[in-house]
């Protein structure tokens, strides 16, 4: 087994009063996606901003691909690339000479960073643009152009911090793709969102912050399982026996995981990562004679998971999210 790429342990980062990171530990096997989630203030941008050694940790470790991000913060580096909210490219250049500029700041030879510049371009579906100023392209291309800055160096490890930030649907999938592309080519990959269901597409585990502590971690299902787990809902034919449906769902669960809904005439029972208790309350309801019009039995969102946790919404946000 390959030691993690990134590993953190029990870092502290404090600004004033404020603990932005309070004894943070996690990490991150290469090749693969970490999504670390929080609401508003969690700390997960304090977090980039430590491995990516913008932001030097007040106690405790870190390191990137070996490197210690305080005491190695040059070899960090040099393996990593960042992409933050907001583009950061130079709107007055060209696609191809932003991207020659970063190959040239790098080091690289003239030539060398031209034929970098058009790799990029070509594979972020920007040849034809490339000769065109950065001030002309849409907000999903500034996207693409910055993401591809941070590829010039071929980084082993790539942050994206609240990557598709304002961008519409379509362009949105556009950058799980190259996300997914990426990762298939070797690249460990760090994401910040404050969309859940792009962390439970792309990430391949999940690492949920509150108040500058890690709250949980795991796979989106995992995480999922440790919450309500699944819920049976089920929908009776005649709305005057939602009574009687619930004293008979009570034989089974307690009264506190048994909720009606009269307007869609249906009750719903957790049922945990039992599904064989969901399938004897269909059958318990149905020798009750109670008429069953429909069911289903659901998994918590990402949303539901989130809103356990911390207590609060993951959307909006912000730049200075510490």
């Amino acid at each position: 087994m390959t030691a993690p790429i990134i590993v953190v342990d029990d870092v502290h980062k404090r600004f004033g009063e404020t603990r932005a990171l309070d004894g943070v530990s996690l990490s991150v096997d290469q090749g693969t996606v970490l999504g670390l989630l929080g609401p508003n203030g969690a700390g997960k941008t304090t977090t980039v901003r430590v491995l990516a050694t913008l932001l030097r940790p007040d106690s405790g470790s870190a390191a990137v691909a070996g490197f210690d991000v305080r005491r190695q913060a040059d070899e960090v580096r040099s393996v990593i690339g960042l992409t933050g909210q907001y583009a950061a490219v130079d709107e007055k250049l060209t696609g191809h000479e932003n991207l020659w500029m970063v190959g040239r700041l790098l080091g690289m030879s003239r030539a060398d960073a031209h034929q970098r510049a058009e790799e990029l371009l070509e594979r972020f579906s920007l040849s034809d643009a490339g000769d065109r100023q950065v001030r002309t392209y849409s907000g999903g291309m500034r996207r693409r152009v910055d993401l591809a800055v941070s590829l010039v160096g071929r980084p082993r490890v790539l942050f994206l911090d609240e990557p598709t930030t304002g961008l519409d649907p379509a362009s949105r999938l556009e950058l799980w793709d190259i996300a997914r592309e990426l990762v298939a080519d070797g690249t460990t990959v760090l994401l910040t969102t404050q969309y859940l269901e792009e962390a439970d597409e792309l990430a391949d585990r999940i690492v949920v912050i509150d108040r500058g502590k890690v709250v949980a971690e795991g796979t989106a299902d995992e995480l999922k399982d440790q919450t309500r787990g699944r819920v049976l809902q089920v929908e009776v034919a005649d709305r005057t026996r939602l009574d009687e449906a619930r004293e008979v769902l009570a034989r089974m669960a307690p009264p506190e995981d048994i909720h009606v809904d009269t307007s869609t005439r249906s009750v719903s029972v957790a049922v945990g990562t039992d599904t064989a208790l969901a399938a004897s309350a269909i059958a318990v309801l149905s020798s009750a004679g109670v008429e069953i019009a429909d069911f289903t039995l659901e998994r918590p969102s990402l949303d539901d998971v989130f809103l356990e946790l911390t207590g609060s919404s993951a959307d909006a946000t912000t730049e200075d999210d510490r």
